[in-house]
């Protein structure tokens, strides 16, 4: 069994349950079983505090994922996978940005971080990044969240 928690401290006040049917999905695309993590919505203030101090980059982000296992332990029995920080603020402006929906962005983003958290990452190689994206996409496709 897999259980996250979704923290919504600042008081976004939406609702958000549509997210843990996205999350399912994910876990079962990636044989994942026996996991646990977080999911933080925090204001833009909060991820650009974070993004500056564990990244170094001082300015505000949609989402920071925070692994806690190596990518040999992710597929391990019980695991705690870690933490992902999204923005809430930024999610909305990106989304307008983008025409598409809140639902679309927010469960585009807790896919992206939550892919992070099992060792993908997109900023290594075009393949790495073609390989993440793609499952980020088959994911959304089988949530039946569209642009």
């Amino acid at each position: 069994m897999n259980d996250f928690d979704i923290n919504d401290e600042f008081g976004y006040d939406k609702d958000y349950s549509y997210l843990d049917d996205v999350l399912n999905i994910a876990l079962d695309y990636e044989k994942v079983k026996d996991s646990y993590f977080s999911v933080i919505f925090v204001s833009d203030e909060e991820i650009q505090k974070i993004n500056r101090e564990y990244r170094g980059i001082d300015k505000v982000t949609d989402v920071i994922s925070f692994a806690f296992l190596d990518n040999e332990s992710v597929y391990d029995p019980i695991k705690i996978l870690g933490d992902i920080y999204i923005c809430i603020p930024k999610m909305m402006e990106q989304a307008k940005s983008y025409g598409h929906s809140e639902k679309r962005e927010l469960s585009f983003l807790v896919v992206h971080g939550l892919l992070h958290l099992l060792g993908y990452d997109h900023t290594k190689s075009l393949e790495d990044e073609k390989i993440m994206f793609q499952k980020q996409d088959d994911i959304l496709n089988i949530a039946n969240i569209n642009r």
